[in-house]
């Protein structure tokens, strides 16, 4: 008994939610790893050079010296909001799942993950700006790219992406539905030792989860916030034609059944920021994005 005890403590207290950590530390670092697994030595060589401008953002606080110090930057920059609270909105556009997905709307100005990602790669790929601009620009771009993919930054049901719903998950009570799917769903996903996602993947792999652009990877997590997301948190196929409660939970088998879906997120992410990452750095002009 005293063994159970401990354990529900220490489960407890590794699901605290920490301040704005979007899709968990672990998580964004995890599609870094992935990332710079699978670019060439010619792009690990260009974004070390930008790291070599770091001192020049003027964030001591918060290190931007590797590509997993990137994934995690724009989280850390925000806490001093006086400064960087104007890009707390850059990190989700929520689409209604019970409305049609329009890749245009929640988006006044930029401001939205998608806007924000296009322009981040245009400002990385530009050679003419100065380092530091550009090194900002990667981060934002390595991060929003994590953060597209979690399926709660797109889908929405009136409770700011699931912020609003309490749900316990498992033996874990009282947290929320957005936190569920940002930390514990996406870190179990991703800590199989025996199917490790950090590593080299292959071209046919690459062709079956990478490619297309923010637009479509933002439908694709509100697709699966409306498929499955809530379908799973609230027991119904119906999420839109009844007032769901604020109230509910995830069982053990809602959560086996969510985790390969997370496990893919982090993959498609990580090959995307690999793919965003080559084609800035590549020689040539910059295509237009796609509208």
């Amino acid at each position: 008994m005293m063994r159970q005890l401990v354990a529900v403590f220490c489960a407890l207290a590794l699901m605290v939610p920490a301040p704005a950590s979007a899709w968990g530390f672990y998580a964004h670092e995890t599609t870094a790893d992935i990332a710079e697994a699978n670019v060439s030595p010619e792009t690990r060589a260009k974004i070390r050079q930008l790291m070599r401008s770091e001192a020049m953002l003027g964030t001591p606080e918060c290190a931007l010296a590797t590509i997993q110090d990137a994934s995690v930057w724009p989280d850390c920059v925000r806490r001093t909001f006086w400064r960087w609270g104007y890009t707390a909105a850059w990190h989700y556009r929520t689409t209604p799942i019970c409305e049609a997905y329009n890749p245009r709307a929640n988006c006044s100005g930029g401001n939205c993950v998608t806007a924000q990602i296009e322009r981040s790669h245009r400002i990385l790929a530009d050679e003419s700006l100065p380092d530091h601009i550009r090194l900002e620009a990667l981060a934002f771009m390595v991060h929003f790219t994590g953060d597209i993919h979690m399926p709660l930054h797109s889908g929405d049901r009136d409770d700011r992406g699931g912020n609003d719903r309490e749900t316990d998950y498992g033996i874990v009570p009282s947290l929320n539905l957005h936190w569920i799917w940002d930390g514990p769903m996406a870190e179990r996903a991703i800590s199989d030792p025996a199917d490790p996602v950090i590593r080299r993947y292959s071209a046919a792999e690459r062709a079956e989860l990478a490619g297309g652009a923010a637009a479509d990877w933002g439908r694709e997590s509100w697709e699966i916030s409306r498929s499955f997301v809530y379908p799973t948190a609230f027991d119904t196929d119906d999420v839109c034609g009844a007032e769901l409660p604020m109230k509910t939970a995830l069982s053990q088998e809602d959560i086996v059944r969510g985790v390969p879906i997370a496990k893919r997120r982090v993959q498609q992410a990580g090959l995307r920021i690999a793919d965003l990452l080559e084609s800035a750095f590549a020689p040539g002009p910059l295509a237009a994005p796609e509208r």
